[in-house]
């Protein structure tokens, strides 16, 4: 049989006693905090939602602008070989 460990009878000891008393408007500064949470979360994803619709629009425009998709034009660095 073990001995119970310290650590365990301290907790034990703990949870038999009185319990503190808990501030009256703790659960007001609770609920407030989690809605000012809610409130940065929310600012948060709309941001983020702006930066990538701002990055979608700049990408079109630089592809309106540059054509990424349309062919090369001939270049004439090296002379044609003739006469081969």
């Amino acid at each position: 049989m073990s001995f119970p460990d310290r650590k365990e009878t301290e907790v034990r000891r703990m949870l038999e006693g009185p319990y503190p008393a808990l501030p009256p408007d703790l659960a007001d500064r609770a609920a407030e905090r989690g809605r000012r949470m809610l409130h940065r979360h929310q600012v948060v994803r709309t941001i983020g939602w702006l930066l990538l619709l701002a990055a979608v629009v700049a990408f079109g425009v630089w592809a309106a602008i540059v054509e990424p998709w349309a062919a090369p034009p001939p270049t004439d660095t090296t002379p044609p070989l003739e006469g081969w």
